[in-house]
């Protein structure tokens, strides 16, 4: 008997905690703009200005299109310089041991729209891990797993806005949230990781939305 009410708490806790982790991500896709009006973004240009190290400052565009478009480019010494990217069919990423842009069949895109965005038609579970502090803030602390891949994401209590990203190789850090258009999205995007050699701090000065592109965009 004991062992049947100790399985069935263990269900319940497990239904709560799958409940709890949809309600939080729910909130947070409602109260940055709603799904709907995520869902009809279908392009997105940000430009502002990319630090590497303390000192070595770039300025920095990134073109994204749906399902998986996208470029990269900084400015180094007034000339734009494409450093990675992937045009539908293929990958690309800036080779610096030659200092030239190298195709990457194989290459692994990112879809245009966030992990937890229709997470469960995606084949992600959810699991919520508690409260914990991103500095002087309390956030929930959510799970999103698919197969052997692993992200955590931090939640702010009050407001739902997404502060920190957990991924096996990098985190992330979001903040300076603006309105633009009926979305809001972070300003200030932190990157980093063990080794540190890719950390990097980007700022943003303009983000455009749903702008129609030119055809060669993504050409490289």
């Amino acid at each position: 008997m004991k062992k049947i009410v100790f399985v069935l708490m263990m269900l319940v806790s497990g239904m709560i905690s799958a409940q709890t982790a949809k309600e939080i991500i729910d909130q947070n896709i409602e109260k940055s703009g709603g799904l709907t009006n995520w869902k009809l973004l279908n392009s997105i240009v940000l430009q502002g200005k990319l630090t590497l190290g303390i000192n070595d400052s770039y300025p920095i565009k990134i073109f994204q299109q749906r399902p998986n478009l996208t470029k990269t480019v900084i400015t180094i010494n007034k000339k734009e310089t494409a450093i990675e990217g992937y045009d539908g069919k293929k990958g690309y990423a800036m080779n610096y041991a030659t200092n030239k842009i190298q195709e990457y069949p194989n290459y692994n895109a990112e879809s245009f729209d966030t992990d937890f965005i229709d997470w469960e038609n995606k084949g992600f579970e959810a699991k919520y891990l508690g409260k914990e502090k991103v500095g002087e803030i309390y956030c929930h602390k959510v799970e999103l797993t698919k197969n052997v891949n692993k992200t955590i994401y931090y939640f702010d209590t009050k407001n739902y806005m997404l502060l920190k990203e957990v991924k096996s190789d990098e985190t992330l850090s979001y903040s300076d949230y603006r309105k633009i258009g009926s979305l809001l999205m972070p300003f200030r995007i932190e990157s980093s990781s063990q080794k540190k050699d890719s950390d990097y701090v980007m700022i943003l000065n303009s983000v455009e939305t749903n702008k129609a592109l030119p055809a060669n965009t993504f050409k490289f």
